[in-house]
């Protein structure tokens, strides 16, 4: 997953022409009929990024959603900047992407970038953040909708002392 998501913030005008090929499928929704061209439109304009390294208390941090959320069905971010000051003390900056459904890393990614339905884009904002340096990704079993995959991210002050992060609200 992680691997996927570096690969759009490196490459993002690649990303863009990969899902040019999935207009056609995705143009029968009437819920949010413009996420994909404007996913392309903004992948197009978006300069390339470096790659989020992977960090195994983020890691650490997502997976302990994935259990609390797998087995009761449940839904939404929880307790996030608890579980973040949890794992990864002094983060100035975190963000979180959940998805709830069976899909592979590949689908999960483009599917988070399009982002529809959800107006701000906050998925594709948290993955196109220049200021995560950071990721952390667990996926597992979710009662309800087959499997989820938490996707966390941090940049800033990665270590260091036990102050509260000053952002860590920013979460969808």
């Amino acid at each position: 997953m992680l691997a996927e998501l570096n690969q759009a913030r490196q490459h993002p005008a690649e990303y863009a022409r990969s899902l040019q090929f999935q207009r056609v499928a995705d143009a029968r929704d009437d819920a949010d009929p413009n996420a994909l061209a404007e996913a392309i439109e903004f992948l197009e304009r978006q300069a390339p990024l470096e790659p989020l390294r992977r960090d195994p208390r983020l890691d650490a941090a997502a997976a302990d959603h994935v259990s609390a959320q797998g087995a009761s069905g449940q839904v939404g971010h929880g307790e996030f900047a608890r579980r973040m000051r949890s794992h990864v003390m002094g983060a100035s900056l975190a963000g979180e992407d959940i998805y709830y459904g069976e899909q592979g890393p590949s689908e999960v990614v483009r599917r988070l970038i399009v982002d529809k339905g959800v107006p701000d884009r906050g998925h594709r904002a948290n993955i196109f953040g220049a200021a995560f340096q950071a990721g952390g990704v667990s996926c597992g079993p979710h009662a309800v909708y087959g499997s989820m995959c938490v996707i966390d991210f941090a940049g800033g002050q990665l270590l260091g002392s036990a102050a509260e992060p000053q952002s860590l609200a920013r979460s969808w």
